[in-house]
């Protein structure tokens, strides 16, 4: 059973308000943000996952999943960061070059940060240049890359390229998804993995990282 049972319920409901207020009364209770996280809403965003590979779920439901657990982050990060509490790791993500779709990588980064990851979100249509930049300055563990049209797929290896150019490939893992993005196409460019939906996405970081 989840430590908050209404954080939880609310998260899988897709119930924002209700969210960010089961959250503020387990606060006020002197709840620990970080219990939070673990013991409520990375089971909740897991069952939403779970949800969805059952194909009981859909993309309107992870939608609103995601901006339930977004309300109650936006009152726990900052607690976390002013008490020096650590997240399990940090993921960079964005949407390539060219590419201006976000609902797949807004799921996904969403979910991640409900599994307990700090996510740096660069939104979409994001130059090579800049995820080059985002893992200098915040030195994650993972860069994750999305693309929707077959067009700016080649810009997942050229951002590939700049991370070996600038030498911090060896440094994050590298993983890639998208609907004309397969398995193949991971290997062919250098990436470390590939996942088909948001749930997949999230084991397959948690796999790479074991400490997470």
């Amino acid at each position: 059973m989840p430590q908050n049972q209404d954080l939880y319920d609310a998260v899988v409901n897709g119930d924002a308000k209700k969210a960010r207020a089961a959250t503020q009364a387990a606060l006020d209770a002197s709840t620990p943000p970080m219990e939070l996280i673990s013991e409520s809403m990375v089971p909740a965003m897991d069952e939403v996952g779970r949800l969805f590979e059952a194909e009981e779920y859909f993309v309107p439901e992870l939608l609103l999943a995601g901006r339930a657990m977004k309300n109650a982050m936006e009152l726990l990060r900052p607690l976390m960061i002013a008490s020096g509490q650590k997240f399990s790791a940090r993921v960079v993500i964005g949407t390539v070059k060219g590419d201006l779709h976000d609902i797949g990588k807004n799921i996904v980064a969403s979910m991640l940060e409900g599994g307990g990851f700090e996510v740096i979100d660069l939104g979409a249509d994001v130059p090579p240049e800049k995820f080059v930049s985002a893992v200098e300055e915040n030195k994650p563990q993972v860069v994750c890359m999305s693309a929707l049209l077959t067009v700016t797929m080649p810009a997942m290896r050229t951002t590939i390229d700049a991370l070996k150019s600038a030498g911090l490939r060896d440094r994050v893992k590298v993983l890639i998804g998208g609907a004309p993005v397969t398995t193949e196409y991971a290997r062919e460019i250098g990436a470390d993995g590939y996942s088909e939906n948001a749930s997949g996405a999230v084991s397959l970081v948690k796999s790479l990282l074991p400490a997470a």
